[in-house]
C-alpha cells in the first residue's frame, strides 16, 4: 500500500465528528478532514513510545468504533508505519496486542539556514535525530549560490545516512506525495535507522517525506518566499521554497527559524501560550498562542528584534534607529552581558504585556554562551513588572533544524501544521 493511501479515508473510519474535541483526541462521525482519524491514531501511537498502545485503548481514547480502529491500523501496518510491540495485560480475556510506530518507515530533513552557517538534520518518523551536517554559509553570497549549497548538503546528508543512487546521489523522490518515490538505503549502518520497506515490498529502501527550511525573517511562509531579511536585501522575493524543491525533487516547506523552534518545543509537550526568544546573529521570537504557532495574517509575526526601544538610538541594519536588536547585539559585542540582558528584558516585558503569555523561553547561540547570566538578568528586570516565567529553552543544540524537519513531520500526525506550506518539485 502507498504511504499516502494509509492515511486516506475508507468507509466508517473516513468520517470525523463535527462536535469532536480535537484537543482531547476525540474522533467521530461526520466528514470533516480527509485524514484526521488516521493521523489521530498515528499520533496516539507515537506518544505511546516503545511500549505501544492496543487497539481497544485507541478506540477508548479517540471515540472511534473498534471496527474503524481495526481498519485504520490495518492500513497503517500494511504501509509499514506501525508494527507490533508485544502484548499488554487485559482486564479480562486474552492479552491485547500493542502497536508502536516504526521509526524507519519515513524520514524528514530539517535545515537551519543562518547568516553565517547552515545545519541539516535527518529525523526519523518518531522525531529522533538520525544524522547531522553543519557547514559554514554566507547569506551574502546570493540566493542562487546559497540554494545550491543547501541542496548539495541535503543530498550529502541523505547519501551519508540513507545511501544513494549512482555516484552516491540519492534518488530524490518523496514518499506520501504525488510522484512519490524512494531513496536507496546504505547496506551497512549498524547504529543508524533500521531497514525500511517501500510500497512495492522492496527492502533496503527508506522514504523521505520532504525538507523543512528555517531561516531569519521576515518571510512569507505560505508562498515560501523570504522578504527583506535584515542586512540581505537581495533575498527579497526570492522563491526559495520553489527553487529548492526543483533542485531536490522533494517537497519543501519554508518558515522563520524562531517559528520552527517554537513548533519543535510545542511538539515536545509544552502547552499554553509562550514565546521562544532567539538571540544569535539576530533576535527574533516564535509565538505559540493557545497551543498553536502564531504567524499573523501575513505570516510576519515575531519580528521581535526590530521593536524600537530607544528613540534616536543607534542605526539598525533594518533601516530604523534604536531597535532592540541593534542595542542588544552591540552590548554582546562589547562583552556586556548584563546590559544585553537588560535590553532584552525590555522587549520581553513588552511582549508579555501585549500578549499575556505564560512564559518566555530563551535560546540561541548568544544565550547558550552565557545562559545563566541571561536568564538571571531578564528575570531580575521583569520581577517588579510581571509574573511571567522566564527559562532557558534547553533541548538540543540543533533545535531550529529539528523544528524545521517538524514542518514536514507534524502534518503526518495531524499536529499544528498543514501540508499547505509544502511545495512539490
Amino acid at each position: 500500500m502507498h504511504w499516502a493511501d494509509a492515511i486516506g479515508p475508507s468507509g466508517e473510519d473516513a468520517v470525523v465528528s463535527a462536535t469532536a474535541d480535537q484537543g482531547s483526541g476525540q474522533g467521530g462521525n461526520l466528514s470533516l478532514l480527509r485524514n484526521h482519524n488516521a493521523s489521530l491514531v498515528l499520533d496516539l501511537v507515537r506518544k505511546a513510545g516503545e511500549d505501544g498502545i492496543s487497539r481497544p485503548e485507541i478506540a477508548d481514547y479517540t471515540g472511534l468504533t473498534p471496527q474503524a480502529v481495526s481498519k485504520i491500523t490495518a492500513r497503517l501496518r500494511e504501509a509499514g508505519l506501525l508494527v507490533e510491540a508485544g502484548r499488554h495485560p487485559s482486564t479480562g480475556g486474552k492479552p491485547r496486542t500493542a502497536l508502536r510506530l516504526e521509526p524507519s518507515a519515513a524520514y524528514a530533513v530539517g535545515v537551519q539556514l543562518d547568516r553565517d552557517e547552515m545545519t541539516a538534520v535527518l529525523l526519523d518518523l518518531s522525531g529522533s535525530r538520525v544524522a547531522t551536517r553543519a557547514v559554514s554559509a554566507d547569506l551574502g553570497a546570493g540566493p542562487d549560490v546559497v540554494t545550491d549549497r543547501v541542496a548539495e548538503q541535503v543530498r550529502a546528508l541523505l547519501a551519508q545516512s540513507l545511501g544513494g543512487g549512482p555516484g552516491g546521489a540519492p534518488r530524490a523522490r518523496a514518499a506520501g506525495f504525488p510522484d512519490a518515490g524512494t531513496l536507496t538505503r546504505a547496506r551497512q549502518e549498524p547504529e543508524g535507522p533500521g531497514t525500511a520497506v517501500d510500497e512495492n515490498g522492496d527492502e533496503g529502501v527508506a522514504r523521505v517525506l520532504g525538507v523543512g527550511v528555517a531561516m531569519p525573517g521576515p518571510l512569507d511562509h505560505r508562498e515560501g518566499v523570504p522578504l527583506r531579511v535584515t542586512g540581505y536585501p537581495e533575498w527579497d522575493g526570492y522563491r526559495l521554497r520553489d527553487e529548492l524543491a526543483s533542485r531536490l525533487g522533494l517537497p519543501v516547506a519554508l518558515d522563520k527559524d524562531t517559528n520552527a523552534a517554537a513548533l519543535g518545543i510545542l511538539l515536545q509537550g509544552e502547552s499554553g501560550s509562550f514565546a521562544y526568544v532567539h538571540l544569535g546573529t539576530g533576535i527574533g521570537a516564535g509565538l505559540v498562542l493557545e497551543g498553536a504557532v502564531y504567524r499573523g495574517v501575513r505570516t510576519g509575526a515575531g519580528e521581535f528584534g526590530h521593536q524600537v526601544v530607544q528613540l534616536d538610538g543607534p542605526s539598525c541594519a533594518c533601516g530604523k534607529r534604536g531597535c532592540l536588536e541593534a542595542l542588544c547585539l552591540a552590548a554582546i559585542a562589547r562583552g556586556d552581558v548584563a546590559d544585553a540582558a537588560r535590553v532584552l528584558a525590555v522587549g520581553v516585558t513588552n511582549l508579555a504585556e501585549l500578549l499575556d503569555i505564560d512564559q518566555v523561553l530563551l535560546g540561541g547561540r548568544a544565550v547558550a554562551a552565557a545562559e545563566a547570566e541571561f536568564v538571571r538578568g531578564v528575570r531580575a528586570e521583569l520581577r517588579s513588572r510581571t509574573r511571567l516565567m522566564v527559562a532557558p529553552a534547553g533541548g538540543s543544540a540543533y533545535r531550529i533544524a529539528e523544528g524545521a524537519a517538524q514542518l514536514v513531520l507534524a502534518p503526518v500526525f495531524g499536529r499544528t501544521e498543514t501540508p499547505a506550506g509544502l511545495r512539490m518539485r
